[in-house]
């Protein structure tokens, strides 16, 4: 994999729903990792969700200014304050790239309601700025160990009524990459923006995933995404 665009991205990891297709998750990874790591997590401890096809894309590779060097990122970061230099072009870029997977799925019958979207540090502020940036009913959305990219600009930025679609933003308090406190923040903002939302915190978690919150998103994945329902 090489390039510096969304545009020369490989194509998504893609984990095949294991009975109809009926819905859809798409998944983006953290600083440095590729599609294939989350796919086979989400996939291996899915529960109750056999008819959702797994999409976790890899993020071009290029320069990120806070480690030095060149690896798959869907925006730089210059600092782990998130405040300064935000790499807005590379931001919107990667929405875009999200926006377009969502169209995809929507071509291939699944309408969006029942399409979700999520990631992990990252990877999960770019599904957060999608989110809140474009007046889209989804089948949920999942944020973990993350924050809002370009957190300045809301509320002005944030486009359309209050989502009312599930969201739950989950974090470590031992987090020493994307600290408690700027999911915190986060959560203070983004709450005002949804009627179906939900913060969880896990003790002794740092950045990184666990059995007890990949089981929290699985049960949240199948009751937004239940698979008694129609695509139609």
């Amino acid at each position: 994999m090489c390039g510096n665009s969304a545009s020369s991205m490989v194509n998504p990891v893609v984990m095949p729903p294991r009975g109809q297709h009926t819905a859809s998750l798409i998944f983006l990874h953290g600083l440095g990792d590729t599609g294939h790591g989350w796919a086979s997590v989400l996939d291996e401890s899915r529960k109750n969700a056999d008819h959702v096809k797994i999409i976790c894309p890899t993020a071009p590779v290029i320069p990120v200014t806070l480690n030095m060097m060149d690896m798959p990122a869907w925006f730089d970061i210059a600092s782990l304050s998130f405040n300064e230099n935000q790499d807005e072009a590379k931001i919107k870029e990667s929405s875009k790239m999200l926006n377009d997977l969502i169209d995809e799925e929507e071509k291939l019958g699944i309408p969006s309601n029942r399409i979700m979207i999520g990631g992990f540090s990252q990877g999960g502020a770019v599904a957060l700025y999608t989110a809140l940036t474009r007046n889209r009913q989804l089948g949920g959305l999942v944020a973990l160990s993350t924050w809002l990219p370009l957190h300045t600009t809301f509320p002005q930025a944030f486009v359309g009524p209050k989502r009312d679609y599930p969201v739950i933003q989950c974090h470590g308090d031992s987090d020493n990459m994307v600290n408690l406190q700027f999911g915190a923040m986060t959560s203070a903002l983004i709450k005002g923006f949804c009627n179906d939302y939900r913060f969880k915190k896990y003790d002794g978690l740092g950045h990184s995933s666990s059995i007890q919150e990949l089981n929290d998103v699985n049960e949240f994945i199948a009751k937004a995404l239940p698979g008694n329902s129609s695509k139609n």
